[in-house]
């Protein structure tokens, strides 16, 4: 987990959003550009294909020191020797994670101060807060949270927190002073022209603040 706090920048991969370049090849960039955590996120990939893609995405990731967390599949994550799963709120319960799997990092997605308190007290290593704005990642019909929403629900946990949901380039600045220090982000990176460089750019942002 010190090695999750000191990250920055959290890529969570979609294929789908990548303008028709592998998962692979952004990860590869993303590394290139100095990106050390990353959450494999291909919710429609046939398992089988995940498999062999989360094989290479831990090779890739160990070879570059960098945490590679694994979304919603506790098996997967322990198949591969992941550094982590990530759990949403219709996923295994964490407590239940945390019996199967008490060496892993495990994330929780939450959406609310209830959520939050809940993951925190069921064994979560780490809470995502989000969405914190509108975005193409997540299927969501009430109010998008913000950042003074956000600042609410952190000042609240004991353990660490990620912030996510259609963060761009210039949200960072208010966000890092509201004391969000790990970003979480998909298209701002998978999306980008130049994948290595939009990472370059987003780290030295959230060091800069």
């Amino acid at each position: 987990m010190a090695r999750f706090q000191q990250a920055g920048l959290y890529l969570v991969t979609s294929q789908a959003l990548s303008r028709g370049r592998s998962t692979e090849k952004i990860v590869r960039l993303a590394l290139a550009g100095g990106v050390r955590l990353i959450q494999l996120r291909e919710k429609e990939m046939p398992f089988s294909q995940l498999f062999r893609l989360a094989e290479k995405i831990r090779a890739m990731t160990k070879k570059a020191g960098a945490l590679l967390i694994i979304n919603d599949r506790v098996d997967l994550a322990l198949a591969v020797k992941a550094d982590g799963v990530h759990l949403g709120q219709d996923d295994l319960p964490v407590a239940l994670a945390r019996k199967i799997a008490p060496d892993l990092i495990i994330g929780a997605s939450t959406h609310s101060l209830k959520e939050a308190l809940a993951a925190q007290s069921a064994g979560a290593s780490y809470v995502n807060i989000g969405p914190l704005f509108p975005t193409k990642t997540k299927k969501w019909n009430e109010k998008f949270l913000g950042i003074p929403k956000m600042a609410q629900i952190a000042a609240r946990l004991k353990i660490p927190f990620t912030v996510m949901g259609g963060i761009k380039e210039e949200h960072i600045p208010d966000l890092a002073r509201a004391g969000a220090q790990t970003i979480a982000v998909v298209t701002a990176v998978a999306a980008a022209d130049n994948p290595c460089a939009a990472v370059k750019r987003l780290l030295a942002l959230m060091r800069s603040v």
